[in-house]
């Protein structure tokens, strides 16, 4: 028998990038599957799910080929990848026979649905698999922040950021031999050693309403049930949870 979620109703954050996978395309059907498969295990536990994924393997703002673009032009673009990847989601989402809705942060009524707090929590107590896209729908702004702010409103128990590391360590694990892993960590000692967890205005977010993040690996299938169901993965910062 499963054992029962710590939390739920949570802030799924998924990089771009992630979507690519190990393929030369900007998206893999593979990792898409994969995705869908580890989010029906939570859905199948009554977890409410939002998610905000960025647009890295299309198009990023900040980003090298957009060196010599008008910043706000470049972060529309941006925007406008993540409404690409968060399409193919939810329509992957719904080949699985989960019920889902694409919310956006500008309005392109052909695509998905112009994003309000009211109807994503509708859609949230449906059963409806809830994908953020374009951001905060303003240049200047990353998808970590989205993910803050989408976490806030809809009053998330917990902001879990899905990544390719383990969780927080004290140098980049990726770079340095010696990093060290951080389980568990409050806001003030994330703020004192300098850890990027996520961009300044994200964490900010989290910090001023109490939003707990949980940072795992989100490629290793199975994760996100082991931490839905309070296994000792990743790093906790903060939050009103243990």
């Amino acid at each position: 028998m499963l054992a029962g979620p710590i939390y739920k109703r949570i802030l799924l954050k998924l990089s771009g990038e992630s979507l690519a996978g190990g393929s030369a395309l900007s998206i893999s059907t593979e990792v898409l599957d994969q995705m869908t498969s580890d989010l029906e295990s939570i859905v199948n536990l009554g977890v409410e799910i939002g998610i905000v994924i960025g647009g890295g393997n299309i198009f990023r703002g900040l980003s090298e080929k957009a060196k010599e673009m008008n910043r706000v032009a470049a972060d529309h673009m941006g925007m406008l990848a993540t409404v690409i990847n968060a399409v193919a989601l939810g329509d992957a989402v719904k080949r699985r026979g989960m019920p889902s809705s694409v919310l956006t942060a500008i309005e392109m009524h052909q695509v998905a649905e112009p994003f309000t707090q009211r109807r994503a929590l509708e859609d949230l107590a449906a059963g409806k698999v809830v994908i953020f896209a374009a951001g905060t729908g303003n240049p200047f702004f990353t998808t970590d922040t989205a993910a803050a702010l989408r976490g806030v409103e809809i009053e998330a128990d917990v902001l879990l950021k899905g990544t390719r590391v383990d969780g927080i360590y004290s140098a980049d694990p990726e770079k340095d031999s010696n990093a060290v892993f951080l389980p568990r960590l409050d806001y003030a000692e994330v703020l004192s050693k300098n850890l990027r967890v996520m961009d300044q205005t994200a964490f900010a977010l989290c910090r001023e309403n109490e939003l707990a993040v949980h940072v795992f690996n989100m490629e290793i299938p199975g994760n996100l049930l082991k931490v839905m169901q309070g296994a000792a993965i990743g790093s906790v910062v903060g939050g009103k949870h243990d």
